[in-house]
């Protein structure tokens, strides 16, 4: 796939900058989301969730932090899953994650930022464009009332994360970038 490079894109062209990856805020202001636990069941075993919630009613992996640890200044090991928060810090989360190359990511499918152009366009062995609009849950296990701001893409880093998205049952489009 040829890319563009955000930095020489034809006039009128670029990657979008800021983040692109706030939720829309519920009327609550509520900002802590779980992945769908059908989600997590299709894609496998994680040894390790860096940016865990702290109240889960299902596990995401073996190993957990939570941002009272700060999950991006400890080590990553293992087949990871990443649903980072979504905001000004996903890049950062992106990055760590394209870094590690281990692993699956749930965010946005904001294809035109620059976290999309540095840390999965070129990056990443797969990625899995959901189906319609995620339904996250609250931290007591229950659906959210509304379903996401955006609609979302499962990230593979790895051949073998790239194998698991192609073969999870997940409705969607499944690319090799």
């Amino acid at each position: 796939m040829t890319l563009l490079d955000p930095g020489s894109a034809p006039s009128g062209l670029s990657a979008v900058s800021g983040s692109g990856f706030g939720h829309d805020r519920a009327p609550d202001g509520k900002e802590e989301w779980l992945t769908p636990p059908e989600i997590l069941k299709a894609l496998g075993e994680f040894d390790l969730d860096p940016c865990a919630p702290i109240v889960r009613p299902w596990e995401m992996a073996k190993a957990h932090y939570t941002w009272q640890d700060n999950g991006l200044l400890k080590p990553w090991t293992g087949r990871v899953w990443c649903n980072p928060p979504y905001g000004a810090e996903t890049p950062r989360w992106m990055k760590r994650m394209a870094d590690h190359g281990n692993g699956i990511s749930l965010i946005f499918a904001r294809t035109e930022t620059g976290t999309f152009f540095d840390s999965v366009w070129g990056v990443a062995d797969g990625l899995l464009f959901l189906r319609g609009r995620l339904a996250f849950h609250n931290v007591d296990g229950t659906r959210g009332k509304m379903s996401a701001g955006a609609p979302s893409v499962l990230i593979a880093y790895g051949k073998a994360n790239r194998r698991v998205l192609q073969t999870c049952g997940l409705d969607g489009a499944f690319v090799i970038p």
